[in-house]
């Protein structure tokens, strides 16, 4: 009896096995995108947390403004895709990435937000790369090649927003 029901089981998993599509039993890794945005704890308005993903085709904004954790990845619904025009305008930013930043192992970068001066969220899934850091937005407690990218970020935002 227990060799009738493990063949039986056996069998019908094979079935599954070998009737399944390839687009149905296989996972494609996700495509690369970037996450990127600002966040302020003390404050009011819509402003205060602006964060958005880009891929190679669009540009979204989350909906949830949620203030990041270093604890890991920004949970957003992206459910907001934005023109064109403005995917035109920050389709770009992976160039301005700092190569150290890449290899950085800090995720907390600086005091993101201590003094309620914001923090930066930058995020990237490229390839085999999956990483996130928070940085600061006060120069003086960063490297300088960090304060670049961030206040090219700020601009991002700010294009978006025109």
């Amino acid at each position: 009896m227990k060799i009738k029901i493990s063949c039986t089981i056996i069998t019908l998993f094979a079935l599954l096995l070998l009737g399944c599509e390839e687009k149905e039993c296989c996972f494609a890794p996700p495509a690369d995108y970037m996450v990127f945005g600002h966040f302020y704890g003390y404050c009011a308005g819509e402003g205060c947390i602006e964060i958005y993903r880009i891929d190679d085709q669009s540009l979204l904004e989350d909906t949830l403004d949620l203030y990041p954790e270093n604890t890991g990845f920004y949970s957003g619904d992206f459910n907001v895709q934005l023109p064109g025009e403005k995917y035109v305008l920050v389709n770009d930013l992976e160039s301005f990435i700092p190569e150290e930043l890449l290899n950085e192992t800090s995720i907390v970068l600086g005091q993101p937000d201590a003094g309620d001066w914001g923090g930066i969220y930058f995020e990237i899934n490229k390839g085999s790369t999956h990483q996130f850091w928070l940085l600061d937005q006060m120069d003086n407690n960063m490297p300088e090649s960090y304060n670049a990218f961030v206040d090219k970020i700020n601009e991002k935002i700010a294009l978006i927003h025109q």
